[in-house]
């Protein structure tokens, strides 16, 4: 069976972050690691294969997703945390780096899909959040454990993202509709309140980096499956995640070379949103990837029954934020289709919109991934999934 593992590297506390010329000097050592190896010996002596592996190293560390065909998951999961911690022990530069997390992530949608198929006397309880924590556990052998508390895994979510609110470190509390000072002595004077607290923001921001993570495994399995079909979303018999939720008068275009093209975009797009250096989106691509990523937050917290006003609110603001303009929802509106070439998109200065211009930047000043940006038809450079490289 195939998993996708999610391992968190640290780099030594007490040290200062990684600076660019170091990030990239970590994404190359780890990458050279990991197309050196092609079956990782798992417990009890049974080959483990490796599959992919994609790297985003950040300023405290690195954040891979590794994916791996094992008989079981916490086979999949003991092996990779076995490879990860042989191939940083191989650099002296990496020697002393720290394992934070290797697991399997479990995608809310799968669990309700899963358990939605249940039948019989064990079915699961109806409440998502119960549900869901009954679907990712699992009991100690003998316990005869059969319940699961709904509240404490919600609390633990909740707590997780929380910790994990810091990684977003180009956005402040600011983006996500906190007042500044100035801003919260004006609402203490008038009659309104502060709509977004503090503790919303951050529950907002660990729910972005958590839905980073599934939403990066999920694209993952989608390359897989276009893959292995060889096919487009518009004709692929398997199950996709998230390429169905793009807009569908270009499924017949979502092969799997744009599959990738388009995990690329997510991978670099969120690794500015983690790293400190995000300034603003730069294609169209970007626009549907954030789209995509604010849908699992909200999917993400709503399963653990964590997405009240404030936080809803705090998303709500983000997005605002972050995004320019909406011109990107009219994709979805098929009688809004070729308004960017139309008179009116000319005098409302509309960027193009059509399918060949979503991996373009909008200007000079923007970046797009040179993967991404690669026309299929012309320039293909090295597959970053596939290990192959120069």
């Amino acid at each position: 069976m195939r998993y996708v593992v999610t391992v968190d590297a640290h780099i030594p506390g007490g040290l200062p972050e990684l600076d660019p010329l170091q990030r990239v000097g970590a994404v190359a050592l780890i990458e050279d690691g990991f197309d050196s190896v092609e079956a990782i010996e798992g417990p009890d002596g049974v080959e483990v294969g490796l599959l992919d592996s994609i790297v985003a190293v950040h300023p405290g560390g690195a954040l891979l997703k590794v994916v791996v065909d094992a008989p079981v998951l916490e086979m999949a999961e003991s092996a990779v945390r076995s490879i990860v911690e042989e191939l940083l022990e191989r650099s002296e530069l990496l020697a002393d780096w720290t394992i934070a997390r290797c697991e399997v992530a479990l995608h809310p949608k799968l669990a309700l899909e899963s358990l939605d198929a249940a039948d019989g006397p064990d079915i699961p309880p109806s409440d998502p959040a119960a549900r869901k924590a009954r679907h990712g556990e699992h009991p100690a052998a003998g316990s005869g454990e059969d319940e699961y508390d709904a509240e404490a895994k919600a609390e633990e979510v909740r707590q997780r993202m929380l910790a994990s609110a810091g990684e977003l470190r180009s956005f402040s509390p600011v983006m996500f509709g906190v007042p500044d000072e100035e801003e919260n002595e004006e609402a203490e004077e008038g009659e309104g309140g502060l709509s977004v607290t503090p503790e919303d923001a951050r529950l907002a921001a660990g729910a972005v980096v958590w839905a980073t993570d599934v939403l990066v495994d999920q694209l993952f399995q989608d390359v897989q499956t276009l893959t292995e079909e060889g096919t487009t979303a518009a004709e692929c018999d398997g199950h996709l995640w998230h390429l169905e939720d793009l807009p569908t008068r270009y499924a017949l275009q979502y092969d799997s070379l744009f599959a990738r093209r388009f995990l690329v975009t997510v991978v670099a797009m969120t690794t500015h949103f983690t790293d400190g250096s995000f300034q603003r989106l730069n294609c169209v691509a970007e626009e549907l990837a954030l789209r995509l990523l604010l849908n699992e937050a909200h999917v993400t917290l709503e399963t653990f029954g964590l997405l009240d006003d404030g936080v809803s609110a705090a998303l709500e603001v983000f997005a605002n934020n972050v995004y320019e303009d909406l011109d990107h929802e009219w994709l979805y509106d098929d009688s809004m289709d070729g308004i960017d070439e139309s008179p009116i998109g000319e005098a409302l200065r509309v960027a193009p919109m059509g399918f060949k211009a979503w991996f373009s930047p909008f200007n000079r000043g923007r970046y797009v991934h040179p993967y991404a940006a690669d026309e299929p038809e012309t320039t293909q450079g090295p597959d970053p999934l596939s290990g192959s490289g120069p």
